[in-house]
Order: C-alpha cells, then sequence, then structure tokens
C-alpha cells in the first residue's frame, strides 16, 4: 500500500506571501510586526556570525567551523519557542540557538579555537556546548528530561540533531525510552539534506518524520526555511511536554547550503542546481519579502540590522583573535566531576615532559 503524502507546515511562501493555516497560525497571536522585525533582525544577525567564523577559520583564527548557512530559521524559529527554563541539548551546528538563548557572541569560537574544552556555562544560559559525538545529545535531553520530571519541574527540552544523526542508535534508544515513560523532550530534526556526503535518501527510505510514529511520538514536518512555521510548530510540541502530554517530533526541511564543516568540498557530491534551487527558498529573504509586503521594511529598518550584524559580528572576530593560548595544564581541568587517578598519572607525565622541554632550553 502507498504511504500517505507528508505535507510540511508552512505559513509564509518563499515569495513572502502568507499560507492560510488557521491551527498554526493560531500559536502566533503575539507575532506583530516588532515580532516579525525581531525574527528577521535574527536570521540576519546569526548569518553574519556564521559568515564571520567561516571567514576567520579561512584566515587560520579557527582549527574548524561547522557553518548553519541555509538554516537559519530553523534555529532561530525553534529557539525563540523555547522558555527561559526549558533546556537545549545541541550539535555542533546550533549557533543561531546559542544566539537565541543568549551565548554571549565573544564565546562562541572558543571551542573551534582550541582555547577551551567549552565555550560558555550551560546552566547559565540552558544550552549545552557543541556535542560532536553524533546523536549523543538525544539521550542526554531524554535524560534530563525525564529527571525534571521526576523532580516536578514543568519543563521542556529539546533535542537538535541533523538527518544523519537518525541512523545513529543513540536517537533510536532515546526516541524508544522517551516514548516508553513519557518524556517531555522535543526532538528536533534539522532534515538538511546532506549527512556529509550523503543524501538523505540513503538514510532513509521514508520521510524522517515517519519513524517518530513507530514509537508512538506524535510528529510533524514543517518547512524549516519558514521560521514563522518552525516558531509555531516547536511552541505546539514544547507545551505539550510542558503539560505533561510527553515526547513529539520535528521533522525541519532545510538545506545546508555550504560544507559539512570547513574541511568539507560539497562541490564533489552534490550539483550546483541543487544548491541554486535552495537558493530560491533563502529562509533571510523569504523574511524580507513578506516584510516587504506587509510595509515592515524601508532603508532605516534595513540599515539598523545591518549595523547590529555587523558589531555582532566585530565582537566575534576580536574575541576570537584576542583569545589568550590557554596554558598546557588546562587539559586536565574539568575531564571529571571527581579526582581520577589514571588523569592524575597522565597529567604528572605530562608536567615531567613539560620539564624536560625546559631543561634542555636551559
Amino acid at each position: 500500500m502507498p504511504e500517505k503524502a507528508v505535507y510540511p507546515v508552512q505559513l509564509v511562501q518563499p515569495d513572502g506571501r502568507r499560507v492560510l493555516n488557521r491551527e498554526y497560525s493560531a500559536l502566533l497571536p503575539d507575532i506583530g510586526p516588532a515580532g516579525l522585525r525581531g525574527l528577521y533582525e535574527d536570521l540576519v544577525v546569526v548569518r553574519r556570525i556564521d559568515t564571520e567564523a567561516t571567514a576567520l577559520q579561512r584566515q587560520g583564527e579557527l582549527g574548524l567551523w561547522a557553518p548553519m548557512l541555509g538554516q537559519e530559521a530553523a534555529q532561530v524559529g525553534s529557539a525563540r519557542a523555547l522558555n527561559a527554563d526549558d533546556y537545549a541539548f545541541t550539535s555542533y551546528r546550533e549557533h543561531a540557538v546559542a544566539y537565541c538563548r543568549g551565548v554571549d557572541p565573544a564565546d562562541l569560537t572558543k571551542l573551534w579555537r582550541g582555547a577551551a574544552h567549552s565555550g560558555w556555562d550551560p546552566d547559565s544560559v540552558n544550552i549545552t556546548n557543541p556535542a560532536i559525538v553524533v546523536g549523543a545529545q538525544g539521550l542526554h535531553a531524554t535524560g534530563y528530561a525525564f529527571a525534571a520530571h521526576l523532580e516536578g519541574a514543568e519543563i521542556a527540552t529539546i533535542a537538535y540533531f541533523g538527518d544523519g544523526s537518525t541512523s545513529q542508535g543513540d536517537i533510536a534508544e532515546a526516541l524508544g525510552f522517551a516514548s516508553s515513560w513519557s518524556a517531555p523532550v522535543v526532538f528536533f530534526c534539522q532534515n538538511n539534506q546532506w549527512a556529509i556526503s550523503e543524501p538523505v535518501r540513503l538514510q532513509s527510505a521514508t520521510p524522517i518524520v515517519r519513524r517518530a510514529f513507530g514509537y508512538g511520538i506524535p510528529a510533524v514536518q514543517v518547512d524549516g526555511n519558514d521560521v514563522l512555521a518552525v516558531l509555531a510548530v516547536t511552541r505546539q510540541a514544547i507545551k505539550r511536554a510542558r503539560e505533561g502530554g510527553g515526547p513529539s517530533f520535528i521533522e525541519a526541511i532545510t538545506y545546508r547550503m555550504g560544507p559539512h564543516t570547513t574541511s568539507d568540498d560539497p562541490t564533489r557530491y552534490r550539483s550546483s542546481a541543487e544548491t541554486e534551487e535552495w537558493k530560491a527558498r533563502d529562509p533571510l529573504d523569504r523574511m524580507r519579502k513578506l516584510l516587504e509586503r506587509e510595509g515592515l521594511f524601508d532603508d532605516d529598518y534595513a540599515a539598523h540590522v545591518q549595523r547590529r550584524a555587523d558589531e555582532v559580528a566585530a565582537k566575534v572576530r576580536s574575541a576570537t583573535i584576542g583569545m589568550p593560548d590557554p596554558e598546557p595544564q588546562k587539559m586536565f581541568e574539568h575531564v571529571y566531576a571527581t579526582p581520577h587517578s589514571t588523569l592524575e598519572r597522565e597529567r604528572t607525565d605530562y608536567f615531567t615532559y613539560l620539564d624536560s622541554l625546559e631543561e634542555a632550553r636551559s
């Protein structure tokens, strides 16, 4: 029997026209002119952060960077749906989520420069540092959500991951546990069409959103380049989690316009025609066209947004270049919460090695 078609939720078309969707539009009663402008500013600023960090890596100031170009709406829309006490568990590409959660832009590149084990204190902004182990954050988010539920905290957690992560056992285990124990977690899959060099059709023979149905988890597919639609569906899922309705799954259909990381060359595995097709769905252009249609975009506002983006980018650049190199001994700090004999032996051996270098120089 052929599968029933899945249609992504959409509230704004690529040309900026509104889509009549009473169910999801009703979830955005507070998003008036100021709200629309605020979302557009977020989109522009986070893209500017991304392009600045990419340039810094190309100039040798960062060891690596995972660009999010093209995925801004999926991240901004979902992040702006969270309450202050909700907790976000990310992978390594959610720079826009970090910005929206209040992470200081000066801290966004610490990890990628190799200047620290992490960029910020997670508990100060309720968002984890980048997780390099693919899919691991799904289990972390589920465990945190379940523990919060046991303690009576009326919060939600959200786990961000890509389409490639859905092939990892960690995500499958997280879905199973969350379903069985009604953990208040939102699984947010950014389907950017490529898991490094492998297309999504090799990750799943069926729409990824359908995987959640097998676990008994409510799921929705959304146009991930439509910031309003993403905001609406995430608000719905977060509300369900906070009110005891258990887990939800969101598949945001978007596209990674750049490389997987700055060490990748996407021209080796995908066509320029495909990239050009997705450029026509650019999330920033879509929001700007909506503002223009509704008389909310003018030269003064555009200049304000550009100034803000440039200010944030300048902060990222100056902070990155001005970061002091960490003392070698720092690598042994904050590895374990309690003393660890193996780590202590490694520390002693390393200090002995450093002393031998000093003796050789003298």
